[in-house]
């Protein structure tokens, strides 16, 4: 079971893509999960320009790297989010902002997502990895009160926006993989399990596993690969590691990264507190054999270093199964 190694672009969206590709080669990445940012995969050029796609693989090609998945995190989020706001048009192209108006914002992402459902097919990958936005992440706290209508109404809002993108998918053969991740319609075990019913838990839509969301939250990483093993559509690596020490608090007090006052922070793959070996095994027992993508995101480290570090741990953790029980050779059998 050779699993690929990649490199998510999404945290090197201000360097051009062939001198990402130029990098990522050099470490010994196998290929890229590129983001659909900068000019590293532009949706609307995708699919109006004839040879956009195929510049992209042949730059890849170059560097003898491959892809796998493409991501689109940025414009998924404004689908559902509510409110839409500054935060949104600082991360979305201009021309899904238009006017901002909140509602012709969800609109326009909820088309372009399914647009890179169609951009995904014509470069030749079957996953695209990104966020959903919800509208029921600003009740986290539930006070003032909410209503169990209010919370199923965010629900209901997301299976109403979400389904017409997915028939896209389907249509032409790709998944979703959604990151579950606090402010997105799944942020943990439950509101995932939740989530996937408001969908009716068809096949177009997984999940994109990434263990450093469940740390600070207490989930157990391990535990979510085997209970949604079949959702399991890829794998981001990136690490947190926790500082709680009665005053620095589990939601971050508004303090920037790498704040030591924080409670926790994003740190580059292993330095930090994800079980990675107890998750490679995980990962086999289901037979995932997808890309392992190496998500880079630490305010304490340079990321030239943490890139390249993040390729030789991954490796040294990602051996297979062996082909035949351990004490088959206890046999005395012919």
């Amino acid at each position: 079971m050779s699993r690929p190694v990649t490199l998510f672009t999404g945290q090197w969206a201000d360097l051009p893509f062939e001198e990402v590709c130029k990098l990522a080669a050099q470490w010994g990445y196998d290929g890229l999960e590129i983001a659909c940012s900068g000019d590293h995969f532009e949706v609307d050029r995708a699919l109006a320009e004839d040879d956009y796609v195929q510049n992209k693989l042949d730059q890849l090609a170059g560097h003898g790297l491959k892809v796998w998945t493409i991501s689109n995190h940025l414009v998924g989020q404004a689908v559902c989010d509510d409110p839409i706001d500054e935060r949104h048009k600082n991360i979305i192209p201009s021309r899904i902002w238009g006017d901002g108006d909140a509602e012709g914002v969800r609109q326009r992402a909820a088309a372009e997502m399914a647009d890179t459902a169609r951009a995904a097919a014509k470069l030749g990958v079957n996953t695209v990895v990104g966020f959903t936005g919800s509208k029921t992440w600003k009740y986290v706290a539930m006070f003032p009160p909410v209503s169990q209508e209010v919370i199923d109404d965010g629900y209901a809002d997301f299976a109403r926006r979400w389904n017409p993108i997915l028939d896209v998918f389907d249509e032409v053969g790709v998944r979703f993989a959604h990151e579950v991740h606090p402010s997105e319609i799944a942020y943990d075990y439950w509101t995932t399990k939740k989530t996937l019913a408001a969908v009716d838990n068809r096949e177009a839509f997984g999940l994109n596993w990434d263990p450093s969301h469940f740390i600070w939250q207490d989930l157990d990483p391990v535990g979510f690969i085997l209970d949604f093993a079949d959702r399991i559509y890829h794998v981001d690596c990136k690490d947190t590691k926790k500082r709680f020490d009665g005053r620095n608090g589990r939601l971050g007090s508004h303090l920037a990264w790498a704040d030591p006052r924080r409670g926790w922070d994003f740190v580059s793959t292993g330095h930090g507190d994800v079980p990675w070996e107890e998750s490679f095994r995980a990962l086999n027992s289901i037979g995932y054999n997808g890309p392992i993508s190496v998500e880079w995101e630490d305010a304490g480290m340079d990321r030239l270093r943490g890139a390249e570090e993040a390729i030789s741990f991954i490796r040294a953790h990602l051996f297979d199964k062996p082909e035949g029980a351990f004490d088959a050779a206890f046999s005395t059998k012919d």
